[in-house]
């Protein structure tokens, strides 16, 4: 992190990447930054071609919203809104609610200009607005999502999504993969690798010392004693008696549905969930308004809202902003408490 970017005096700068530009992105980002309280705490960057929040501004009728436009980091003010023009090439074509091979292209674009400057270390933290991940495909993003995308670009030998929201945080073993290939990439490995992401995270990006860590079940029942499948007991039991037996504090496995349903979730400060909508149902379910997703064990801060690129509501006055602005303030946080740990 340069010395010039977030120190005692300034506020942790955050580039933001301005997603699929069809869909809700820009105007979860524009709602967001109509209020001028977000600059006492942080400075937003958006890396974004200067006429997509033009158009944006006029067709959310936004009036009083001036941003300090620049082509480069190294102009950045801070308590202001910074828009870094990143040009699209040829003719732009906004078409709210219709995603396009054009507007996928582009959100990796803007999603690369950020990376740029955040390995330069002139950010020091990302937001992601949503973009498609069907349209965004290409010989450069041969990905499932931001969340691979990224830990290839941070060269981590292994990340995890993290679902947060106030105290409920939930992480996954198993990320966008399809149902019928869970089971075969549930190996004690892994589920070692995320424990320790997860317990890292909650130390050093939420400031827990000594977090307790539930880990839930595959299975129905978690495998009900082998009788309903025998990972429970071959893979997810060792790996939790292992890393107790390091002094952790890692209890379960449990079963999904009683965990959440009898509101046991609510005693631990992270929950490992062994697939994607056994941990993103429940909480999506608790915090959909407000959740955020964050990409633990990277060696820079990524956060971004839970929700997808809602085409269906795109151009129509009717995003909600408050999980894109969550996601501006938690990466403002993690910046803060990784600064203070490591510090």
């Amino acid at each position: 992190m340069r010395d010039s970017s977030h120190s005692k005096n300034n506020n942790p700068i955050v580039g933001i990447s301005v997603g699929d530009y069809n869909g809700v992105g820009p105007e979860v980002i524009l709602k967001t930054l109509m209020d001028n309280r977000v600059y006492k705490f942080v400075t937003p960057v958006v890396y974004c071609d200067a006429r997509i929040m033009a158009f944006y501004r006029k067709e959310l009728g936004i009036q009083n919203l001036n941003y300090n436009q620049i082509n480069s980091a190294d102009q950045i003010k801070h308590r202001k809104f910074n828009l870094l023009n990143v040009p699209y090439e040829g003719e732009l074509e906004i078409t709210p609610g219709q995603g396009d091979k054009q507007s996928g292209s582009y959100a990796l674009k803007s999603l690369q200009s950020v990376m740029e400057d955040l390995k330069k270390k002139k950010i020091d933290a990302l937001c992601t607005a949503p973009l498609s991940k069907d349209l965004v495909q290409s010989d450069e993003f041969n990905f499932p999502g931001h969340t691979e995308y990224l830990t290839q670009q941070g060269e981590a030998q292994d990340s995890l999504m993290l679902l947060v929201n106030e105290d409920l945080r939930v992480g996954v073993v198993t990320g966008h993969i399809p149902i019928k290939e869970v089971s075969e990439n549930i190996t004690k490995k892994k589920v070692k690798s995320k424990l320790k992401i997860l317990l890292e995270s909650i130390k050093k990006d939420f400031g827990i010392k000594k977090p307790k860590i539930a880990i839930l079940g595959l299975n129905p029942h978690a495998g009900e004693n082998g009788l309903l499948g025998s990972e429970e007991n071959d893979i997810i039991t060792p790996v939790i008696e292992d890393m107790k037996n390091q002094g952790n504090l890692v209890f379960g496995p449990f079963p999904a549905d009683g965990f959440f349903g009898s509101s046991q979730f609510k005693a631990f400060d992270g929950i490992l969930a062994m697939y994607h909508d056994q941990g993103l149902i429940p909480f999506k379910n608790m915090a959909f308004e407000s959740g955020v997703n964050f990409t633990a064990g990277l060696p820079f801060v990524r956060t971004s809202p839970d929700h997808g690129t809602a085409f269906s509501l795109a151009g129509k006055n009717e995003a909600d902003p408050t999980s894109f602005r969550n996601a501006l303030f938690y990466a403002k946080d993690i910046v803060l408490n990784r600064a203070e740990t490591e510090g």
